[in-house]
């Protein structure tokens, strides 16, 4: 019923918000009948941040069209690697004209980045694919909106997310001989199953795996989006945030945690910090900074943008990563695309090599949750473990902005140059 009463306002809502922006923009003209002056700067800056927050936000694009590499341009070809019913695999195609930067880019690391399916699309980590793409061959899983899946495909579990990663490994494998994974956030800790479990089975792993800002032991240093998963109990999540996708979507009857519910509970995380951002984009149009205003469209055009979760995937996530901390444990077990299940035994990885990446100041993932890691791949040799604290990092730090740039890439590109086999 939420679903659906959301749906109508934002059905109600479109066409004021568009009304808005046309308001918006006949005050900014040079034409306009009232003229340029304070009035009509304050009523264009006004419509326009109402037409901002009354928009429909959809799934931002990478737009990622050339990186620079040695002084050379390099344009960037998207395409889609594999296409499966919740995810999608990318990847990101490098072109020259050069010769020799052809010859190069051919020899360099191939990098599979895991993004987090929670909340927030794979162009989250943007400025992460764009920098790698310098030095390395990049692919990521771009997972897809629950409410445009037909519920014919079928449930999605956080196994399957598991079953999902060894999928996309394998495929690289066979066609690169080996690669690196990066994980952020949410999947490290089924990215670390998925690993451990071919390990288990004696496969062949991944030369590298880099766990950054992840969940891994989540008793450590609690946070309130720990607190918050173990102060509800597990039927109160599936009775209060799971709904039906209602009967004008694609994935019509698919029960789902709503993108709308996820996001109204990231800004409510840090509400006062959001209202002075948008007072300050209130005044960056009034005063003419075209360069403020811009970067304020550009964080929450991204923001904003939210998808809904399959309500198995999150249910489980709730349970086994911040209820009953089962890869901390050791009792986490994880049933196979053939429905044998088999247990999570992070002991049994030896040959790959291991980085942890944790910020300061990270609200999200307590300090210690991912250096947890270590612990548990106690049969991987001691020198193929590295672990980096980014000094005043927030979550977002460790993987996009200047810390990223200035401390994480540079010893994340040392780590898999040094372990790549």
């Amino acid at each position: 019923m939420l679903y659906q009463i959301h749906e109508n306002q934002r059905a109600l809502k479109k066409p004021l918000a568009d009304l808005a922006h046309s308001a918006s923009r006949a005050y900014a003209s040079p034409w306009s009948m009232l003229g340029q002056n304070p009035f009509t700067k304050n009523l264009s800056a006004g419509y326009d941040l109402l037409h901002r927050l009354g928009k429909d936000y959809k799934k931002p694009e990478f737009n990622i069209d050339s990186v620079e590499m040695g002084g050379v341009n390099v344009v960037i070809h998207e395409q889609v690697e594999m296409d499966k019913p919740f995810c999608r695999l990318l990847s990101f195609e490098r072109y020259s004209n050069d010769v020799s930067t052809l010859t190069h880019i051919k020899n360099q690391p191939v990098v599979l980045i895991v993004a987090p399916l929670s909340g927030h699309y794979a162009t989250l980590l943007r400025d992460t694919v764009k920098t790698m793409l310098q030095d390395h061959q990049v692919f990521i899983t771009d997972w897809k909106n629950a409410r445009l899946i037909p519920v014919e495909d079928g449930e999605f579990h956080l196994d399957d997310y598991v079953n999902y990663v060894q999928e996309f490994i394998r495929h690289l494998q066979a066609t690169h001989g080996n690669c690196h994974v990066l994980s952020v956030c949410q999947p490290t800790v089924p990215v670390l199953a998925a690993i451990s479990l071919m390990a288990s089975r004696g496969e062949t792993t991944p030369s590298t795996m880099t766990m950054m800002g992840g969940p891994m032991d989540a008793r450590k240093s609690p946070t309130s989006v720990n607190e918050f998963a173990t102060s509800k109990s597990f039927d109160w999540f599936e009775n209060n945030v799971i709904y039906r996708v209602p009967a004008n979507c694609e994935g019509a009857g698919r029960r789902v945690y709503p993108g709308f519910l996820q996001h109204t509970g990231f800004v409510a995380m840090n509400p006062n910090s959001h209202a002075q951002h948008h007072v300050d984009y209130f005044k960056d149009l009034v005063k003419g900074d075209d360069a403020g205003a811009q970067a304020h469209r550009k964080f929450y055009d991204e923001y904003n943008a939210v998808l809904d979760m399959d309500a198995d995937f999150y249910l489980d996530t709730i349970k086994v990563v911040f209820q009953d901390y089962s890869l901390a444990k050791g009792t986490w077990d994880v049933k196979s695309v053939d429905g044998q299940l088999e247990r999570v035994r992070p002991q049994d990885i030896t040959t790959t090599a291991v980085f942890s990446v944790e910020g300061e100041l990270d609200d999200i993932t307590g300090t210690g949750q991912t250096t947890a890691v270590h612990a548990m791949c106690s049969g991987i040799p001691e020198a193929m473990h590295a672990h980096l604290e980014i000094e005043g990092a927030g979550h977002y730090g460790i993987f996009s902005g200047h810390r990223w740039h200035e401390k994480t890439y540079p010893a994340l590109k040392s780590f898999i140059l040094s372990h790549n086999t």
